[in-house]
């Protein structure tokens, strides 16, 4: 009698592993996928999987944490600062993790009771636990945040969080320095200044559902479709005309030819966004063809208006335009200036490519979305500077 095969997993990884956040027991780039050392998990399906400077995480679908990579800040929250170059189970979790967001050298991990717990750098108060803390190198309790979170993101040096409400928090100090020049003489807004969560003003009249960070700017998306930007506009990712903008500021819908977005990513200075009819449009900086697209492929009467952009020495391509090879993306994963997508169950890449995290065995950067060959996507997450992908081994 025949038996339809079973599904196995397999993690697969490759770019920049100096700290050996691929997790394959080595400290050596890979322009091409690899396998990494998977024994840890013991079989369990990986459910979500991030990566941040230098460091990687998957959570399991039974809400245990593994981290490898990069730990001098303790921001594998193993309990010591050693680099570890394959899989290790983050120990003394008494909460089931449900996702997880990483900064440059720092993790956020959001419980199934919607409690966020964080460790590693805490030099510009990123963690939310106050400035006492250098770093830890265990998993601390935003105990601030007195109301269930339901999203979480780590930028750079800041983290921003969704409430049940609709409410939005940010904290740390990354955006400050920044927001400082802009500003001055007029003072830096808690929200951009403060090292435990402070509620960010102007969202009280939606529902926020998602948060989204870059290097230096935010991003949150309504349960209405709306996305809100705010922070730096030096790349253009705010599509707005001034340099730093404090407080949210709306995206107009007309710049998506007027459609809802459901989902929306964020890389180091570019966003990512996803609407209802699946169509992917992108933005920001263009430098290593982070974002899938050639400049001025827009032709959106809006978008020729917006002379000030143009003016401002910035390229048309901060803009919003559609990669329609995107197009009914079911995942989307950012790093710093490189991404990752499955679509039809294919896998995708395009973008900063020095370190090989675009799979296609070259360092030449990638304008296009590329096919890479060989693997059947579940899952993808990106760090700063490499891929990770969880895929399906068929097995008789």
């Amino acid at each position: 009698m025949e038996t339809s095969p079973r599904t196995e997993f397999c993690l697969h990884a490759w770019g920049a592993n100096s700290y050996g956040q691929l997790g394959q027991g080595h400290v050596e780039d890979l322009s091409v996928p690899g396998l990494s050392d998977t024994a840890a998990l013991h079989d369990t399906a990986v459910r979500v999987v991030s990566g941040g400077g230098g460091h990687s995480v998957a959570v399991t679908e039974n809400g245990e944490v593994f981290v490898c990579g990069q730990n001098h800040r303790g921001q594998l929250g193993l309990g010591h600062t050693a680099d570890v170059s394959t899989l290790h189970l983050c120990p003394h979790l008494s909460q089931r993790v449900t996702n997880v967001s990483c900064g440059w050298d720092f993790t956020l991990l959001l419980t199934d009771c919607g409690q966020v717990l964080a460790c590693g750098s805490n030099a510009f108060g990123q963690l939310g636990v106050g400035q006492t803390i250098t770093h830890t190198t265990d998993l601390l309790v935003v105990e601030s945040l007195k109301e269930r979170v339901v999203s979480v993101a780590a930028g750079l040096r800041h983290s921003l969080a969704v409430t049940d409400s609709g409410c939005v928090y940010q904290w740390g100090t990354g955006l400050a320095s920044h927001a400082k020049r802009a500003l001055s003489p007029l003072p830096v807004p808690a929200h951009l200044s403060s090292k435990v969560p402070s509620l960010v003003p102007g969202l009280d009249h939606v529902t926020s559902r998602i948060v989204a960070a870059g290097s230096l700017h935010c991003v949150c998306l309504t349960g209405g479709g709306d996305l809100f930007l705010w922070g730096s506009n030096k790349h253009g990712q705010l599509t707005a005309t001034e340099s730093f903008s404090p407080s949210p500021t709306l995206l107009k819908r007309s710049l998506l030819d007027g459609e809802r977005v459901t989902h929306v990513w964020s890389g180091w200075t570019h966003i990512v966004a996803k609407t209802e009819s699946g169509r992917v449009f992108t933005w920001g900086r263009e430098n290593y063809g982070q974002l899938g697209r050639t400049a001025a492929t827009s032709q959106n009467p809006e978008q020729q208006s917006a002379g000030p952009l143009v003016e401002a020495g910035r390229r048309e391509a901060c803009l919003p335009a559609e990669v329609k090879v995107l197009c009914g993306a079911t995942q989307i994963a950012c790093g710093s200036e490189h991404n990752l997508a499955i679509v039809g169950g294919c896998l995708f890449s395009w973008g900063w490519n020095e370190h090989g995290m675009c799979g296609d065995g070259s360092q030449a950067d990638v304008v296009q979305p590329q096919l890479i060959s060989g693997l059947r996507p579940l899952l993808i997450g990106c760090g700063a500077g490499h891929s990770v992908a969880v895929c399906a081994v068929k097995a008789d």
